[in-house]
């Protein structure tokens, strides 16, 4: 079995350097700590991402590889750091093979292949709910249940029942009722669905939105107290590759981005649907209600395609992923829920995405976002977290120091907090030349110096979705003690 840490640099820019994979699985405990961790900090940061187990099948996409989460507990003033592979199906067939069974997202899908024509790796998102710890996968899969501390892959949540339809990631978890909507998005009509999950886990609602005439690269939702906001976007695959089964992208920049306002247990008879500027949207932020309108905060990117003619000169390198161009800026838009009109405006000039808030106030109107700054590089790297403001757009940025890359940072309240930044931030950061890698830990409304800097064993590959899950919310039935 080909040992993927010793390929050829030749075989990727994710493959290599601060992305390159880590094989080992390890529990360290007592981690050194430069500072002091809080004393009202306890719980788990947890952070997933791409870690192929095997070297790739065809040319390597960073969204293809298997999940593996980084975890760190926190408690006591101390500190314990594991990582585990997600063991999902696909891995456990793919190793019990010895080779892998399905090639990426840069190679011609098998759409008559048994296995289905991709590997459900679970390797994007994290999110707590009802109890459980769930990793999702970027497209839709059925999330995989994860215990705390040990991170332990204990199967697949159905939510009660038989849901075999699964999820997207990011779903959004409601402060006030624990209820988590999500959304559903395929290849095959229903082009995308709607759900909800109540807040004792058991799947509540679930309805096609016909109203979306096509695949759609489906990514994020934001919800409101009373709605949630959907999206169809101008970047979805071309129709005439696919029926050839071929896989090329396209984004229309005569095509309107559209947003649909959904009441939070409607059908697609209930959607409004309202025009914007052509874009694409990683991450949203939040959305709220605010008298007429309901308005949505996010990441904008104008341009979303690497080699795009129409692409502006570009006068400081951008950072793409395969075909994905990553120029995102905060951008704000508003609905009118009376006259059905849409307003929208640029909310600052910086290069940012991975954007956290304080999840306590989702869906009611916040005022900090904490979102890492996109490097001016050939592959996506973020050399400083910023503090904005949204309110009077003041922005407070901690540049790493030189070398080192963060990821995106969560916001973790102090235990018996209320105010929104009474918190504390955190997040992964790797040095690309000594493969060192820390737990950074900042005050979240002293916003400056990290307040603790905890030294993690190995290195942790830069990655994608982290999640905070305070102490307190985790049954005692979850997971082990070990």
């Amino acid at each position: 079995m080909t040992d993927i840490t010793k390929l050829d640099p030749s075989t990727g820019p994710y493959l290599q350097g601060l992305y390159a994979p880590v094989l080992e699985e390890i529990t360290a405990r007592d981690l050194t700590v430069e500072g002091k961790l809080p004393d009202d900090l306890e719980g788990f940061f947890v952070r997933n991402g791409a870690n192929p187990r095997l070297p790739p099948r065809g040319r390597y996409h960073w969204f293809d590889g298997d999940g593996m989460v980084h975890a760190v507990e926190i408690g006591g003033g101390k500190a314990t750091y594991r990582n585990r592979f997600v063991q999902t199906e696909g891995l456990a067939a793919e190793m019990a093979a010895g080779r892998p069974l399905w090639t990426g997202i840069l190679e011609p899908p098998d759409l008559q292949s048994p296995l289905g024509p991709f590997k459900d790796t679970a390797n994007t998102d994290l999110v707590f709910h009802a109890g459980k710890l769930l990793a999702l996968w970027w497209q839709t899969g059925v999330p995989h249940v994860l215990s705390l501390p040990g991170l332990e892959t204990r199967g697949k949540e159905l939510f009660g029942g038989s849901h075999t339809r699964g999820i997207s990631a990011h779903p959004k978890v409601d402060p006030r009722t624990g209820e988590m909507i999500f959304i559903a998005f395929g290849m095959r009509p229903p082009y995308l669905e709607y759900g909800v999950v109540g807040a004792d886990g058991t799947l509540a609602h679930f309805t096609p939105i016909e109203s979306v005439p096509g695949v759609r690269y489906q990514h994020d939702i934001a919800i409101t107290e009373r709605f949630a906001v959907l999206m169809d976007l101008p970047m979805f695959p071309d129709p005439a590759a696919l029926a050839k089964g071929k896989s090329r992208v396209v984004f229309d920049r005569d095509m309107p981005a559209r947003f649909g306002v959904i009441p939070r247990r409607g059908t697609d008879a209930d959607v409004r649907w309202f025009e914007a500027s052509a874009c694409y949207i990683y991450h949203t932020i939040n959305a709220w209600e605010e008298g007429d309108e309901v308005v949505l905060f996010g990441c904008r990117i104008a341009d979303p395609l690497f080699g795009d003619p129409q692409n502006p000169t570009e006068r400081a390198p951008i950072p793409s992923i395969g075909l994905q161009r990553l120029e995102p800026y905060l951008h704000e838009w508003r609905f009118n829920m009376v006259t059905g009109q849409t307003t929208e405006r640029p909310m600052g000039d910086t290069l940012l995405e991975f954007p956290r808030m304080d999840n306590r106030l989702l869906g009611k109107a916040s005022r900090y976002t904490f979102a890492p700054r996109v490097a001016h590089s050939a592959t996506l790297m973020f050399d400083a977290l910023v503090k904005h403001d949204r309110e009077t757009g003041k922005e407070i940025t901690y540049t790493y120091p030189r070398g080192c890359y963060g990821g995106e940072a969560v916001v973790c309240p102090r235990t018996g907090s209320t105010a929104e930044d009474d918190a504390y931030v955190v997040t992964f950061v790797t040095h690309e030349s000594t493969d060192e890698s820390e737990l950074y830990v900042w005050s979240a409304r002293e916003f400056g110096e990290p307040i603790a800097r905890a030294k993690i064993p190995q290195r942790v590959p830069l990655g994608y979705h982290a999640w905070w899950v305070p102490a307190g919310d985790v049954p005692p039935s979850n997971g082990e003690t070990t």
